[in-house]
């Protein structure tokens, strides 16, 4: 198979080109790159002057986590946006490894009966989804709580000696199969109070494999520079190479969040340290998280019976979160369809009660906490600024959903426009230069995990390319088959399991 794509402006080479050049694709890698009239090929895309960029990587996405990388295997929201690789297992939560063959781990983002588990290691789950075939390439981090659940089986308490001992071989195992990285998810409720040097040690077995560690902060509001530091201070004390994941400027935090921002710009240069973001006010939180935090239980059926207590209750009512009823949105309710879409407002009129405090705690019965919410309480002007420096990578933190008429599900901005949006504030209101925004979608992100041969146009790199004009994509090409054209999915299916 050959492809030649005609007349582009390449973005994202080694070198200096000329504005205009052709791009010669054999098999899954670019084979020539120069001025061919009068080349032949069995695909042609005229390229009419758009950018060519290596294909945007996604480091931050859940598509794993909602197991849609089962069911809806094309994961074209990503392709249309340009995006070509994706990584999955952030948030401390990933597929494998496996002890037990349960995914307990991802329960509170899906139904997860929906998949019949036939794996337990890293290299057994990668060997299946390669048997599945992916519209995009993947790769995936090893998931801290995904293995601590397993190996305490009950309670979160502090790990025996012993127990360290297991975690470390198993992670060690996780990586020479082929995982890119470690992940963990600090603020989350079973993972609170787990010690700093237990991360440390995890972060030194992550640094021996030349391999990544990303932390979901601890906190991010009032204690936001704390666990900022902590972060820094895993970096410095294990060398490993090290990202936060997602993390954005809410609202009543900004001075918190400059704070942060001014410290990543005193780090040295030599620090391998970056944090990732997207260009959307809109998060998606579970519905435990607007609980007081000391409601807050790593079991959601010992949350359920708090409700039904009435003195537990009236305290939870007592000391609820403030939050603004018009920018809480259902975005998915199993089992309560009909929720969807529906803001506090409105629940608070179907319900018939007195407060959106009672009204949220009626939302999280009825749900029995499996909803997912729209919650709009960021900054715009500091996700802008912050978008900008030079340790911010752009990440979606999103998945790539099927249209299900039996699971009702609204798609947030950042599942189908992340990197989209990010291009039309690029060139629209030029808050980098266009040749520094692929570097940071493209070069950046693959060597930071290690990527071979991926994230520049280069004869003899895999052919991964995005063509876009504006903030559109044109067309978008994973190991040299065109999967999107005209805006349109191809129905190709070439991604490639990778491995680290």
């Amino acid at each position: 198979m050959t492809l030649l794509i005609r007349n582009v402006q390449i973005l994202g080479s080694d070198q200096k080109l000329p504005d205009r050049l052709d791009v010669f694709v054999s098999g899954e890698k670019i084979a020539a790159i120069g001025r061919f009239p009068g080349k032949k090929a069995d695909e042609i895309i005229e390229g009419a002057g758009c950018y060519l960029s290596p294909g945007f990587i996604d480091i931050d996405t859940e598509s794993d986590h909602y197991l849609s990388l089962f069911s809806h295997p094309s994961q074209d929201d990503f392709l249309k946006q340009g995006v070509t690789t994706i990584v999955g297992g952030l948030c401390g939560a990933s597929l494998a490894p496996l002890i037990y063959g349960n995914l307990e781990s991802i329960e509170d983002w899906t139904d997860t009966r929906q998949v019949n588990v036939d794996w337990h290691s890293v290299s057994e789950f990668l060997k299946v989804l390669e048997r599945r075939r992916l519209g995009v390439n993947f790769a995936t981090l090893v998931g801290h709580t995904t293995i601590r659940q397993a190996i305490i089986g009950g309670a979160p308490r502090d790990l025996t000696k012993n127990e360290l001992k297991i975690f470390a071989k198993m992670l060690e195992q996780a990586l020479r199969d082929g995982a890119f990285g470690f992940s963990t998810a600090l603020s989350y409720v079973q993972n609170r109070a787990t010690p700093y040097s237990e991360i440390k040690f995890l972060a030194s077995v992550v640094k021996e494999a030349d391999a990544v560690y990303a932390t979901h902060l601890r906190n991010d509001t009032y204690d936001l520079i704390q666990s900022v530091e902590e972060a820094v201070k895993i970096a410095n004390e294990t060398g490993a190479k090290t990202f936060i994941s997602h993390l954005l400027p809410l609202q009543n935090y900004e001075k918190e969040y400059e704070q942060a921002l001014n410290r990543f710009e005193q780090l040295p240069e030599t620090l391998d340290f970056h944090f990732s973001l997207y260009p959307s006010k809109i998060r998606i939180l579970k519905l435990y998280t607007f609980l007081p935090s000391w409601a807050q239980k790593d079991d959601l059926k010992v949350m359920s019976m708090s409700l039904q207590d009435s003195w537990l209750r009236g305290k939870i009512l007592k000391d609820m979160p403030k939050i603004d009823p018009k920018e809480f949105i259902v975005a998915q309710a199993p089992g309560n369809n009909s929720l969807v879409g529906y803001s506090l407002v409105d629940l608070k009129k179907l319900y018939s009660l007195k407060t959106y405090e009672e009204t949220l705690l009626k939302l999280m019965e009825t749900t029995n906490f499996q909803g997912s919410i729209f919650y709009s309480n960021t900054n715009e002007y500091l996700i802008r600024r912050a978008i900008q420096s030079k340790r911010s990578f752009v990440a979606s933190n999103a998945a790539s959903l099927p249209v299900d008429a039996k699971i009702k599900t609204l798609k947030p901005e950042r599942a189908t426009s992340t990197f989209t949006k990010f291009l039309s504030w690029v060139q629209d209101d030029k808050i980098m230069t266009i040749e520094d925004a692929v570097k940071k979608i493209t070069f950046e992100p693959a060597r930071k995990l290690g990527l071979k041969n991926r994230g520049v146009v280069k004869a003899g790199y895999f052919a991964d390319l995005t063509g876009f004009k504006g903030s559109e994509v044109l067309f978008t090409v994973v190991n040299g088959q065109v999967a999107v054209k005209n805006g349109e999915f191809s129905n190709v299916f070439n991604g490639q399991v990778l491995r680290h």
